[in-house]
């Protein structure tokens, strides 16, 4: 993105901004919280409950996640092409968008147009996602927010866990809750508004991270990891609430899920960290393999402990591996003359894609998504041995 406009506003001199230092990356975190934490996510903590009450079959459930998937990867292609000054304008569409999307779905629509529906929000998802780092990052020159920016995913995670949790007791049906889904994301919407609308009147953040060649990743391995990443993850932020509503019937499946979200909010700060300190190898490799611990749990025991620890050590990796990548994508694509970040993307979408409806193959076959969690594991920790590739100095 490398037209991307300084939209700084003049001030004269000895005065100080009145909006306080943090609006942009809090603001930015909470558009991610909408077109991510509830759009794309909160169908994985509704997916039990339409499959309990009728409204959905399993096989129906794997499809709208694939088409959700499908339609993140077209528009992250779109976002891509979207010019750094108008990203704003684009983030508060995807905002609206969110919030219809999941507006519609209150209302009894039948399976093709509730798979249309997914795939719509997943559009809206990617380029919410995309603007408003553009905006974040490149507008605004808020690089110190890019850890509390990613921490947007799980907080909306968390919050719409709860939300569904809460409005569940009263067991209002799933219509009901999609209309207090659909609120919640819209005060957030609200709060995210405004300082979005504005232009950034600072410019510069943090200085960018170099990475030696020693502890970085080449672009191909690049993708490749990060590809196998979409895929290794992916099952378990589809199916884990309707895992658990299957095995523990005695433990409500949204809190667990709550904490995958939780999980994900400290996570990008921790990452970030690691990636500071031991270089994008070794920390995509850390990464990679305790989330394939994490997807493993399940399938090896259905106890609640694994569970909960298996949304823990998920929930904790999958938003870090972005926060550990995108910033590496910014040393690797010195050395490709393609969109370096338009390939990740694509990759991730792509194993998105195939995830659910492998995993669905899978269930049709032999009735149990163990099969799908250890194959997903499994990619992961391939990954992690791709990402000891080292780059040629």
């Amino acid at each position: 993105m490398s037209d991307c406009l300084s939209t700084s506003s003049a001030t004269p001199a000895g005065t100080v901004a009145a909006r306080p230092s943090w609006q942009e990356p809090v603001a930015a975190a909470l558009a991610l919280a909408v077109v991510m934490g509830f759009g794309r996510f909160a169908f994985t903590g509704m997916y039990p409950l339409m499959v309990q009450e009728g409204v959905m079959s399993v096989s129906t459930g794997s499809l709208s996640a694939s088409a959700n998937y499908a339609g993140y990867l077209a528009g992250a292609l779109l976002a891509a092409k979207v010019p750094a000054r108008a990203t704003s304008d684009w983030t508060r569409a995807a905002l609206v968008g969110t919030v219809l999307c999941m507006l519609v779905l209150a209302l009894p629509v039948p399976p093709a147009l509730f798979v249309a529906l997914r795939f719509a929000a997943g559009v809206t998802s990617a380029v919410g996602l995309v603007c408003a780092s553009v905006w974040l990052l490149n507008v605004a020159g808020r690089h110190d927010g890019a850890p509390l920016f990613f921490a947007g995913v799980g907080t909306g995670i968390a919050v719409s866990a709860e939300l569904i949790a809460v409005g569940n007791m009263a067991q209002p049906g799933s219509s009901a809750l999609w209309m207090i889904l659909t609120a919640g994301a819209l005060a957030l919407a609200v709060l995210a508004w405004w300082p979005i609308r504005i232009p950034s009147a600072q410019t510069g953040g943090a200085a960018a991270h170099h990475v030696s060649p020693r502890h970085a990743l080449g672009a191909w391995p690049l993708v490749a990891s990060y590809g196998l990443a979409g895929l290794g993850y992916i099952i378990t932020a589809t199916y884990l609430p309707l895992l658990i509503h299957g095995a523990l019937h005695d433990v409500n499946p949204l809190h667990i899920w709550a904490m995958f979200g939780l999980a994900a909010v400290p996570s990008c700060f921790l990452w970030h960290a690691v990636h500071e300190r031991l270089g994008t190898r070794r920390a995509m490799q850390w990464n990679l393999v305790v989330q394939a611990l994490g997807v493993a749990l399940p399938a090896i025991d259905h106890s609640a402990a694994a569970y909960l620890g298996s949304a823990i050590l998920v929930g904790g990796t999958f938003v870090g591996t972005v926060t550990i990548a995108v910033p590496a994508a910014r040393h690797a694509a010195r050395s490709v003359r393609f969109n370096l970040v338009a390939a990740m993307t694509a990759a991730y979408g792509v194993g998105q894609i195939v995830g659910p409806l492998m995993a669905s193959a899978l269930m049709s076959h032999g009735g149990s998504f163990n099969g799908a969690m250890e194959i997903a594991s499994a990619a992961l920790l391939f990954a992690a041995a791709i990402c000891q590739i080292r780059v040629q100095a």
